[in-house]
């Protein structure tokens, strides 16, 4: 497998983590709804919840460690998650200041400042990936009858806590260094103020096209070289109270999202649904009404996004940029707002009596202002340049009753047939696919199946576009015909 297509697990991984940030967002949004003034100090279960919810916010580091690790296990077992957190407990013990102080004969003063941030979520992706690792390749081994009790998954917490020793030894030399690239990093574009916010949003969605956005946003929107921007916002009183939370700029890598996927995105369905063929028009509606609707309220933009993304480089390309653009003028502005999931209705809504929401009401008329600039763009664009976007050029045959046994015969067909496909996985919109030679994949087949894009990131990794609610039944469906 190539090293992408790897990522391209790892990324998947990631989600399960990230997954648990909705249950404090909306945890701790309650809390401040319903004690605004005193944030939990004028209520019991205003404080409760906040607290709440802040325990997971507190805790996301080694939630990744964990998530991770059950991620890429082979079977989903969660005997690889337990390995993860073991050998997450050994690595930062080892890495604490005092375990070095005491192993360095030196004073705590005396530690790198790098280990002041060790305990954090790119260490904890480290942890899991060796973790699953080793679980994967070492679940199955029987010892002998002796050791016997130590065997199959028993051994893999054993394992996973040498390998642990193994790399707080290796992070004693490397994790400094590390550190320092991914600090000059984050302080390159935190030092830019309001312009860093910018590139940060442009590179985001830019990243997205190959499934790569996951790799950026830890630095940002985590607690990697202290930005931590997400749970800082989450904090809100608490974060106040301690230094890390400032009003006005936290949320000034989250707060420039808002107008895009609640206003900008929906407008491009709407340029999208305008310029249809007559003829297509109202099964055109039916895919954009469902995409924009997932984009504003729940910030799940990829139905939408993967649209246009292939059939239209160039209006993503815009699209990316206006995305930059709204980041800045977000934070150049101080309209801050944030978000536990994705930047859509629902979290905006929890968002707004967070202490550190400031100015929020100007995100909905900047908003506004995004949704006719991309109809207006969009629109020009399409037309002008003659883009084959959803339904213009083409006729849309019904889909109806699909079997879709059928429709993962064909896509495995098309793919190169059962003795190309080495591996199947999906992610919310798309097949992740290794294959053994991406030459055998029929790109114009599968794009005459639905399919709304082809990645071929390697020689060996392929990406098949499909779209929510689909990828999910065609996924299981091959996965039943080429292992049976």
């Amino acid at each position: 497998m190539s090293v992408l297509g790897y990522m391209q697990k790892v990324g998947k991984a990631l989600m399960i983590p990230v997954a648990t940030l909705p249950a404090a967002a909306i945890l701790m949004g309650i809390g401040y709804w319903l004690d605004p003034t005193g944030w939990g100090a004028n209520s019991m279960l205003a404080a409760f919840l906040i607290k709440s919810g802040g325990a997971i916010i507190d805790n996301m580091a080694v939630l990744f460690a964990v998530g991770v690790a059950f991620g890429l296990s082979k079977d989903k077992e969660g005997s690889a998650a337990l390995s993860g957190f073991v050998m997450w407990l050994v690595v930062t013990t080892l890495l604490s200041k005092d375990f070095l102080a005491l192993a360095l004969s030196v004073s705590p003063d005396g530690v790198p400042m790098a280990f002041d941030k060790v305990a954090n979520q790119f260490v904890g992706i480290i942890v899991g990936i060796i973790s699953a690792e080793i679980y994967n390749r070492t679940s199955h081994i029987e010892l002998p009858k002796a050791l016997a009790f130590f065997s199959g998954k028993r051994l893999v917490p054993i394992l996973t806590s040498l390998a642990g020793m193994v790399l707080a030894f290796v992070l004693m030399s490397v994790w400094p260094v590390i550190f320092s690239g991914l600090l000059a990093l984050g302080t390159s574009l935190q030092d830019l103020g309001a312009v860093g916010a910018g590139l940060f949003g442009f590179f985001n969605r830019l990243m997205l096209s190959v499934g790569m956005h996951h790799a950026l946003y830890p630095v940002f929107w985590f607690d990697v070289v202290g930005i931590n921007d997400i749970p800082n916002f989450l904090g809100g009183a608490q974060s106040i109270a301690n230094g890390t939370g400032v009003p006005g700029v936290t949320g000034m890598y989250q707060a420039g999202f808002f107008p895009i996927m609640m206003f900008g995105l929906p407008a491009a369905a709407l340029a999208m649904y305008h310029t249809s063929d007559a003829k297509n028009k109202d099964k055109v509606f039916s895919v954009m009404i469902a995409a924009a609707a997932a984009s504003f309220f729940t910030g799940i933009t990829e139905p939408l996004e993967f649209s246009f993304m292939f059939l239209a480089p160039v209006l993503y390309f815009f699209h990316a940029v206006f995305t930059g653009l709204s980041l800045y003028i977000a934070a150049e502005m101080g309209w801050m707002s944030g978000f536990g999931f994705s930047a859509g209705f629902v979290d905006f809504v929890l968002g707004t009596q967070n202490p550190l929401a400031t100015k929020w009401y100007m995100l909905v008329v900047q908003g506004l202002v995004f949704f006719c600039l991309y109809y207006v763009v969009f629109r020009t664009l399409i037309v002008k340049l003659n883009i084959k976007t959803l339904g213009r050029g083409e006729d849309m045959a019904d889909e109806g009753a699909t079997d879709i046994d059928s429709v993962a015969t064909q896509y495995v067909a098309a793919l190169g047939g059962e003795t190309n496909l080495v591996s199947i996985d999906n992610c919310i919109t798309r097949l992740r696919l290794d294959v053994k030679d991406s030459k055998n994949v029929d790109e114009k087949a599968l794009k005459a199946l639905g399919a709304a894009g082809v990645v071929k990131l390697s020689g060996t990794a392929v990406q098949v576009i499909i779209g929510i609610g689909k990828v999910d039944k065609v996924a299981a469906a091959m996965k039943l015909q080429v292992n049976k």
